[in-house]
């Protein structure tokens, strides 16, 4: 167990079986403070099964997965999002008829205390809480900067503000370790890089991140190291540099004989997302201000 309290997250033989699937299969995998952790492999890799696994959404079949030193298997997702985990999903599921400001407060309504008496009969104690959480969403539309839409209705706002918005949401139930679920899907370069720039602001903030991602430029970018799965299985794990060379993934993601297309493919993707970063981050930085 002394092994286990060095790592925030460790899985071991992480397994959950449906039927004669075994959609995550033995997974071995640890996760440090202050990391970024990709999790990446091709469409129906097992991915976002293990982030929900993770989460409480679903329950081992073997193995176990530890948070902080203590077992989250079997245990409910709203505890688990109380011991310091949240998470964001590949689509986004934000409370379409409510504001910016709304959504992030209901994400912020885990670390309350009021009960339903408070809540009936606004008690003072409530309403200096309720004034609280909205002051603490705030402050995380700000650190997102999304403060210019506070008053929007969330259904009406640009896609790549609706996933940050998203992140806001997660960010607001105050997380030792965030999980995001494809957060750049459908963005388009800048979008992404303001994506970027924000996931190395959660990092900063002394957040660990945990990433699920295809576009590899910002797995690339943003990895500290990377995990890849493949039908449910671990094929890799190491820096971005050993697994853009890494031939068992170089195979899953195109198969046998394409080594030096992938691996061209890779380097160029790193190379091209290496010289354009700084730019992003300034980018980033003005939207800001």
């Amino acid at each position: 167990m002394v092994a286990d309290m060095e790592h925030l997250v460790s899985a071991k033989n992480a397994t959950i079986q449906f039927g004669g699937l075994r959609a995550v299969d033995g997974v071995d995998m640890h996760i440090d403070k202050g990391e970024i952790v990709a999790l990446i492999g091709p469409n129906g890799a097992g991915k976002t099964t293990f982030f929900n696994l993770l989460t409480g959404i679903y329950t081992p079949t073997e193995g176990e997965i530890l948070f902080n030193g203590q077992s989250v298997s079997g245990v409910k997702p709203h505890v688990i999002a109380e011991r310091g985990i949240s998470r964001t999903f590949q689509n986004i599921r934000l409370f379409a008829s409510m504001t910016a400001l709304e959504n992030v407060m209901i994400g912020r309504h885990v670390r309350t205390h009021s009960g339903a008496f408070g809540a009936t009969f606004r008690t003072p104690k409530f309403k200096r809480e309720e004034a609280q959480i909205q002051a603490d969403a705030e402050k995380w539309l700000a650190f997102c900067g999304l403060s210019e839409y506070a008053n929007e209705v969330s259904s009406s706002l640009p896609y790549g503000v609706q996933r940050r918005l998203e992140i806001a949401r997660a960010l607001a139930t105050d997380p030792k370790l965030i999980c995001l679920d494809e957060p750049a899907a459908g963005m388009n370069p800048i979008e992404s890089a303001h994506l970027n720039a924000l996931i190395f602001k959660v990092r900063d903030a002394g957040i660990t991140v945990l990433l699920i991602e295809h576009d590899m430029k910002v797995v690339m970018n943003l990895a500290d190291r990377i995990y890849v799965l493949d039908f449910g299985k671990l094929i890799a794990k190491g820096t971005p540099a050993e697994i853009q060379s890494n031939p068992a993934v170089i195979e899953a993601y195109l198969g046998k004989g394409s080594e030096t297309m992938a691996k061209e493919n890779l380097e160029q993707k790193a190379t091209e997302n290496h010289n354009h970063n700084g730019d992003s981050t300034a980018e980033e930085s003005g939207e800001n201000a």
